[in-house]
């Protein structure tokens, strides 16, 4: 067994923020050269339901599949499996949690695991994702303390 990933944060919002700020709210964190497409005007999201996809839309309408819902429990849970650039069969768990903090803050943390399905490329893949991770987290932190994060959510049209 390849040992999981797992990393813990504290972001500078609500639990509720955090969740929105990672599942509806990811153009204000994600890279814009971290695309599967290259296109950095892409759209990654995360459709609000266990069997939702996440994904990636270019501007023209091309989509890449990244992973599918299998956790949706706002604002404290959310897993998915990961399947970016790999077959959806060696896809890869993604769980994420949020729990309350000290103050209005939110301790996120992730674990990600199921390494051993990609065979002799798991060890390699999962210590490109540690340096992924590493690269992104920032972005995600800093987003949770924008005015952004604790907008209202948006409604939509009746």
């Amino acid at each position: 067994m390849i040992e999981p990933l797992r990393l813990s944060l504290v972001v500078g919002c609500s639990c509720e923020a955090a969740f929105r700020t990672w599942t509806e709210r990811t153009g204000l964190w994600w890279p814009t050269d971290h695309t599967a497409t290259g296109d950095a005007d892409s759209v990654v999201t995360f459709e609000p339901f266990v069997g939702g996809r996440v994904y990636e839309r270019t501007p023209g309408g091309s989509e890449v599949d990244w992973g599918r819902i299998v956790v949706w429990e706002p604002p404290r849970r959310l897993a998915y499996l990961w399947h970016l650039r790999v077959d959806r069969a060696d896809a890869t768990d993604v769980e994420i949690t949020f729990t309350v903090d000290e103050g209005d803050h939110c301790r996120v943390e992730i674990e990600h695991r199921g390494w051993e399905r990609l065979g002799d490329l798991g060890l390699r893949r999962r210590d490109a994702n540690q340096q992924g991770w590493a690269g992104l987290l920032p972005h995600f932190v800093a987003a949770c303390r924008g005015p952004e994060a604790s907008a209202p959510r948006a409604s939509s049209p009746e």
